[in-house]
């Protein structure tokens, strides 16, 4: 057996190391492991711990988890993860990277500073917009080329997701009247009670889709943080399997669950759009306030844990309670019907829809889907990819008008505000969005954007970085195709000429 205790004080020794280090070793501690940053490196040691869903009790145990750790996570943070290198003990002197009577394993990895920590960069305020559009493309490139196959998909079926869920329960009945009430307990409950018998087939539909995959796991602002000013995913869990074989959805909800626990709605919902846009997967959308309540429980149950814990200060009981209760609301909150809505963007390109849209999207916490991104996907290539004339055919049109529609009027019922960003410049196109909302009792704007002339063409030819394929030549094309609103659609229509600088003010006032 390691002298762990003796271990842990020469690994915060400089000494100890080969390489030059930083004035003092940090050690930071978790339940599970052991952290030393010492500079320009930091090396992580697995306690000998049992937890049941993570097991770390033996050596041979302790080395597999690490290079597990470092196999999975070198395909998200490459630059971060290095090697896993041994330990060897003489004469009561321990030394790194040495085979000789070996005692214990480390993760060797290229150390950042803690400020850069996404949660850290929030708290400083030091995060923009940009930052979580970039993290919602960088999320989906990962989850795209996440492994998938039929033991992944195995754990997708409803039996194995709702045991989690029962766990979660059974665990926290007794903190009933202490950090939830009973009210909570039993609503958020009987959500997803319910959402397993009545809507099993979203679970069977999302096995046929192939969305869970090997995922993160673990993908709060914690676990992500800038190097060397690139957005890096890391700490993907390895430990236990039913945590990283997910579905994608469920990766993300605990990214939207902390920035909204944070007080940061904005930012979940930037982060949530741009995810989405490269994904198109709008119809994961039906599952996730089932994955963003049991998220936010699941943070509850572990404050929860600390009320038990005998070495635990009462100031750190009194927080642990505040935070718990947090958790418990917000779960809880994540189940109540809401009430959806629909708004058609219209106008020419360069008219200023998709920053209109944005905009209210933001402040009204709704979806923006783009004719843009759902065309190229219906197409089969990147948003990146310039399309081929082949896929702006009217009947490519047509296709990609009916797709938002089916996405709009599904997700409205569903409680969403959502917002179809497309020209609708035509009759033909508005007609059935307006039936169709008439149908189901959703209510309906259209947001009608223009500009001169002159203003488009300079908007369209300085844009960058932008999925639209619209070029300043087919303006003239547009407004001679494009239908004036009949007197019955004027009832919906608000009009913002977004070349006036008070715009945004009168977008508020009006929506």
């Amino acid at each position: 057996m390691t002298n762990i205790s003796s271990l842990v004080f020469q690994m915060q020794q400089a000494s100890f190391y080969p390489h030059t280090i930083a004035k003092k070793v940090k050690m930071i501690q978790t339940h599970a492991s052991y952290l030393f940053l010492i500079g320009k490196y930091a090396y992580k040691v697995k306690k000998n711990v049992n937890f049941g869903f993570l097991d770390y009790s033996t050596l041979t145990k302790r080395k597999y988890f690490l290079e597990a750790e470092l196999r999975l996570n070198k395909k998200i943070a490459p630059e971060l993860y290095l090697e896993v290198v041994p330990i060897s003990e003489h004469n009561k002197q321990f030394i790194l990277n040495n085979s000789d009577n070996i005692i214990e394993y480390a993760l060797k990895m290229h150390q950042f500073p803690q400020e850069n920590l996404f949660v850290n960069l929030l708290a400083a305020n030091k995060l923009t917009s940009d930052r979580f559009t970039d993290l919602g493309k960088i999320v989906a490139q990962f989850h795209q080329t996440a492994e998938t196959n039929n033991y992944i998909s195995s754990f997708g079926t409803t039996a194995k997701i709702r045991t989690a869920f029962d766990e979660n329960y059974q665990q926290t009945k007794k903190y009933i009247g202490i950090v939830q009430t009973k009210e909570q307990f039993e609503a958020t409950k009987a959500y997803t009670d319910s959402f397993f018998i009545e809507r099993a087939n979203l679970f069977k539909i999302r096995i046929e889709q192939q969305k869970i995959k090997e995922c993160h796991g673990d993908l709060h602002l914690k676990n992500i943080c800038l190097w060397r000013d690139k957005i890096q995913l890391f700490d993907r869990i390895e430990f236990n399997e039913s945590f990283r074989y997910v579905d994608t959805i469920y990766d993300i909800a605990f990214t939207v669950m902390d920035l909204e626990a944070r007080n940061q709605p904005n930012f979940a919902n930037i982060f949530l759009n741009s995810y989405l846009e490269y994904t198109g997967d709008w119809t994961g959308l039906l599952l996730l306030p089932l994955y963003l309540s049991r998220q936010a429980y699941v943070r509850a149950k572990v404050n929860s844990f600390l009320l038990d814990e005998t070495e635990v200060s009462e100031t750190e009981r009194q927080q642990a309670k505040i935070t718990a209760s947090s958790y418990y609301r917000q779960a809880y909150q994540y189940t109540q019907d809401k009430s959806g809505s629909l708004i058609l963007m219209s106008g020419l390109s360069g008219s200023g829809k998709s920053t209109v849209a944005k905009n209210i999207a933001r402040t009204k916490g709704a979806i923006q889907i783009r004719s843009d991104a759902v065309r190229k996907h219906l197409a089969g290539i990147s948003l990146d990819e310039s399309g081929e004339d082949s896929i702006y055919t009217a009947e490519m049109t047509q296709k990609t008008y009916d797709r938002l529609l089916n996405l709009g009027i599904t997700l409205a019922r569903e409680g969403y505000t959502v917002i179809l960003d497309a020209k609708y410049d035509r009759l033909a196109l508005r007609h059935p969005a307006i039936s169709q909302a008439n149908l189901y009792h959703i209510p309906l704007k259209i947001i009608h954007c223009t500009a001169p002339e002159s203003v488009l063409r300079d908007r369209i030819n300085t844009r960058q970085d932008d999925i639209s394929d619209a070029t300043a030549d087919l303006i003239a094309q547009q407004q001679a195709n494009t239908e004036s609103f009949t007197p019955a659609e004027q009832a919906y229509v608000i009009k913002i000429d977004t070349s006036e600088a008070d715009w945004q003010t009168k977008l508020d006032s009006t929506t």
